[in-house]
């Protein structure tokens, strides 16, 4: 497997494709199967709010290493609407969708690091880190 590979989101059914490639990256560099579901879930909330709100972007997988840790890379990445209150959107519980609004929130949660960019008109950028512990 490529040390970075992409998946296109413009359909429902991608979000099922960035999770299975999540996954099998996670376990390809060494992550456990209780990792390795954190991340494909984290991985469907990316994606399913890309598919929901910016109707199409892409999610892509790197392999990152330290000099003592290793581990995995998601960036998703979009030109929708853009998030107006990222704050706001990263409070437990917000939702837009209807769903349980444990979107964002949960990605931060299940992940090691967290970073998200958004400008109104312009989209999102967000990036997750997952470490081999």
């Amino acid at each position: 497997m490529n040390p970075r590979s992409c998946v296109n989101i413009h359909k429902e059914w991608d979000i099922v494709g960035a999770r299975q490639l999540g996954r099998e990256m996670a376990k390809e560099i060494g992550f456990g199967t209780v990792d390795q579901a954190r991340i494909a879930t984290a991985v469907s909330e990316l994606a399913r709010n890309i598919y929901l709100y910016a109707k199409n972007g892409q999610v892509c997988f790197e392999y990152i290493y330290t000099n003592s840790q290793k581990g995995i890379l998601m960036t998703a990445v979009d030109t929708g609407p853009g998030i107006k209150d990222i704050s706001r959107v990263m409070q437990d519980g917000y939702t837009t969708s209807g769903g349980l609004g444990a979107g964002l929130p949960g990605v931060k949660r299940l992940m090691d690091e967290f970073d998200i960019e958004s400008a109104a008109g312009e989209g999102t950028k967000i990036k997750a880190i997952k470490w081999i512990r």
